[in-house]
């Protein structure tokens, strides 16, 4: 349920965090405040929010931090770490994150990096899990992708709870991944349940497209859409160095366009902005080809940025799915090059295109120091829930503030851009594209100068 079904239905779900029992154990954290159990972060912020739910409880979500009581005995915890899915800034600096926290604040040393994903979990691979300690993971954080290696994929859940408590034999499990990684872990949850075993499992929220439900931000997508606007400045460069050019970039965003819209803004170059939210049309007075003649007629250049998952609808054959069984998505960038070029060769006219696709060369990137503050707060967070016993959530910022967040509530949908948002409406501001895909928009307005007067201009 997303947020606006929860304030309509705030019986319906449960937003408390699951715990393994009582915590009775004095926590060793020193020199912090502690939260008290009972401390709740509203997901409730406007007042006409608040007048809808006179007379019924405020949804709420628990706080994040340290306890006073913890329920695992420090010398006695063992702690597991796994990273899944495809790479993102951050990772190496979570997994540090969490090391130092278990190290230094509670005196935890018996600490696992679990190799390759959930596939390390499975004996069949022949994977064995790596000791982490404080000087293991010193200076990894330099580094982009993980330490630990990653994979797509599901494995067998039972296979991956005997490991976990024949092999590893831990009571506490982090897993640092995006949606199909919590749908793993939720798995691995439903199993230890099941055999009434007492192991922790607290998910970070890795997923570049920061698309997860009831979570404002995930680690590393500040890095990209940093790194992604100075890419789209240089399509940009590329567009203007030559006549009716078009730097076109394809981002990451499989159902949602957040980075496409928040590195638009950033770069402040672009002019149009293509999201899965809002179907793309081709053909006709309003679409794509006229709006892009729209703007030759009175530039002779355009920037253009368009999210991996747009467009979709565009193309007859089947999808495929991959390893975590997430849809396979069309190259909507070579797609829109092909087709782009095709109608204004048919109309006369040549477009030069500069394709750009840099999603790989983004994920594998450090994080900038902005998302490395974010992930040595989340692993904190995370540490101190695993200690108290809190099981089967994600450590979560909702409105700027940690939480913790059920993993059933997370996994439910994915979150996506309003078309009606502030957000939304700042993008098609700063692009202009409304202009250009309006039939009528120019009609009263004179087209610029031709590109040599432009050139002459200079001089």
């Amino acid at each position: 349920m997303n947020l606006n079904e929860i304030i309509a239905n705030p019986t319906k779900v449960n937003l408390n965090a699951a715990s393994l029992g009582p915590a009775r154990i004095d926590s060793p954290v020193k020199g912090q405040s502690f939260v008290d159990e009972n401390s709740r972060v509203s997901l409730v912020t406007y007042l006409a929010q608040m007048e809808v739910l006179r007379n019924k409880s405020i949804p709420s979500l628990e706080a994040a931090g340290p306890r006073q009581k913890i329920f695992f005995d420090p010398a006695q915890t063992r702690v597991a770490i796994v990273t899944c899915g495809g790479l993102c800034p951050g990772l190496n600096n979570v997994i540090k994150g969490l090391v130092q926290v278990l190290t230094y604040d509670y005196g935890v040393r018996m600490i696992f990096g679990v190799p390759y994903g959930y596939r390390g979990l499975n004996p069949r691979y022949g994977l064995t899990a790596v000791r982490l300690s404080p000087d293991k993971v010193d200076d990894i954080h330099e580094d982009g992708g993980t330490i630990l290696g990653s994979s797509r994929g599901d494995q067998d859940v039972k296979t991956m709870v005997d490991t976990l408590l024949m092999q590893l034999d831990v009571n506490v499990l982090f897993c640092i991944g995006g949606d199909g990684t919590l749908k793993g872990a939720k798995d691995i949850v439903n199993e230890i349940t099941r055999r009434k075993a007492h192991i922790s499992v607290v998910c970070i929220p890795k997923t570049i497209d920061n698309d997860l439900n009831l979570i404002d931000r995930t680690f590393g997508f500040e890095t990209c859409v940093q790194s992604a606007a100075e890419i789209i400045k240089s399509a940009h460069i590329e567009a203007q160095g030559i006549h009716d050019g078009l730097g076109l970039v394809k981002v990451m965003g499989r159902d949602s366009g957040f980075i496409a819209a928040h590195a638009s803004l950033a770069s402040s170059v672009t002019n149009f902005c293509i999201i899965p939210e809002i179907p793309v049309v081709l053909d006709g007075p309003t679409g794509l080809f006229k709006a892009l003649e729209r703007r030759y007629r009175h530039k002779d250049h355009a920037v253009m940025v368009v999210a991996e998952g747009a467009g979709q609808d565009l193309f007859t054959e089947q999808a495929n799915m991959d390893a975590s069984g997430n849809i396979l998505k069309h190259d909507i960038g070579l797609f829109l090059v092909e087709k782009i070029t095709e109608f204004f060769r048919n109309s006369g006219k040549e477009i030069n295109v500069k394709y750009i696709d840099p999603s790989y060369i983004i994920r594998s990137i450090p994080a900038n120091s902005s998302d490395a503050i974010f992930c040595f707060q989340l692993a904190e967070k995370a540490v101190h829930a695993a200690m108290a016993g809190k099981t089967n959530i994600v450590i979560g910022s909702f409105n700027g503030v940690f939480v913790l967040v059920p993993l059933a509530c997370v996994i439910s949908e994915r979150k996506k851009i309003d078309t009606t948002s502030a957000l939304w409406h700042a993008v098609t501001g700063a692009t202009r594209q409304k202009d250009y895909f309006a039939e009528d928009a120019f009609e009263n307005e004179l087209p610029n100068r031709s590109a040599a007067q432009d050139f002459e201009a200079l001089f």
